[in-house]
């Protein structure tokens, strides 16, 4: 029973994240400053409190908080996303789930930062995946060396589309991945058409 509860524990985690990041959607389109409070906030009480948190339960008692910048609305953007010069296919390999094997949907270019490669998830379920891997990563005060996410869907992390249907990226949501906190969990990180050379100091920090 001990697998199915943490199954279910799982699965209120993930039901949680859907609910925050509707509520993010629908705040953001009024008052994208407090929809980033609600997102930093509510992610704080889930890593401090919820059976699933990724933190290791001998950083629980010390947990103050994910290290979040202000937000800065010069790092939210709309952004086409155009169909790829031709098919490519990244297969991810994980210590929970095996190898998962993404498609490139497409790429959208990106005011200040460049290039980045949309992947979709191309096995049960679907879903856009958008990873960063930013000039802080890796450095004091920066960002997580193995980079962030921006977009993944399949675990509700979407901040939805703008006008004529042109994707919403916005680096203040940008997080860490699980495996950042708990090396029991191993993600999918940030390759070559995810990777930028322009600082990122938006999102999620790193301070390990």
């Amino acid at each position: 029973m001990e697998s199915a509860t943490t199954a279910f524990q799982v699965a209120d985690w993930r039901l949680q994240v859907f609910e925050l990041y509707s509520r993010v959607r629908k705040l953001s389109v009024e008052d994208p400053h407090a929809a980033h409070r609600a997102w930093r906030d509510r992610r704080d009480e889930l890593f401090a409190a919820h059976p699933a948190t990724p933190l290791p339960a001998e950083d629980r008692a010390t947990f103050a908080g994910l290290p979040v910048a202000e937000y800065n609305s010069d790092w939210r953007f709309e952004c086409v996303v155009r169909a790829p010069n031709e098919p490519a296919m990244m297969r991810a390999e994980t210590g929970t789930d095996g190898v998962v094997p993404f498609e490139l949907l497409g790429t959208v270019s990106v005011p200040q930062v460049g290039e980045l490669d949309v992947w979709r998830l191309a096995s049960y379920a679907g879903g856009i995946f958008l990873p960063v891997r930013d000039a802080l990563a890796g450095t004091p005060g920066g960002t997580y060396g193995g980079g962030r996410y921006l977009l993944d869907t399949v675990k509700g992390a979407h901040l939805g589309t703008g006008h004529d249907g042109a994707l919403i990226i916005d680096f203040n949501f940008a997080y860490n991945p699980s495996c950042t906190y708990d090396p029991a969990w191993a993600c999918p990180l940030p390759q070559a058409g995810n990777t930028v050379a322009a600082p990122i100091p938006v999102g999620e920090l790193y301070s390990s």
